[in-house]
């Protein structure tokens, strides 16, 4: 009886540090850290001085997904970051989507906005900045 009762509070344990885990954002399947301090300032844009002017540098975590689920695209002027996963087994449905929009400084070039995904799952999104706001 008592080994059964031991058991029972092990796997009773177990599931609780599983949904633990799970609750504070790791991902069972994933090998990355919950909490990564090197992400912490990825909200915050950066601007940088170039040789050819200032260019606006932000960056985004979408290491949760593949390169296909993400996309980047301005309207008007506003940048808009989208990705979106799915996955489907007989026992579990897994679905997330990631949404970030961030205001363009007034007449920037939708056509020098440039954007790259690292093996580690950062998007940087590069975009010249106008004259007009390097000014003000």
């Amino acid at each position: 009886m008592r080994d059964r009762f031991e058991s029972e509070m092990r796997r009773v344990e177990d599931e609780m540090q599983r949904l633990r885990r799970e609750f504070e954002g790791g991902d069972l399947m994933s090998t990355r850290p919950v909490y990564d301090p090197y992400l912490d300032n990825l909200k915050s844009p950066l601007i940088k001085d170039e040789s050819d002017g200032k260019t606006l540098r932000l960056r985004f975590d979408v290491a949760q997904y593949k390169p296909e689920e993400v996309t980047v695209k301005t309207v008007d002027n506003r940048l808009l970051v989208h990705a979106k996963h799915e996955e489907k087994t007989p026992s579990r449905t897994v679905y997330r989507e990631y949404n970030q929009e961030f205001m363009l400084p007034r007449g920037t070039n939708p056509e020098s906005i440039s954007s790259t995904l690292s093996t580690d799952g950062v998007l940087t999104v590069e975009a010249p900045l106008p004259q007009l706001a390097i000014q003000q």
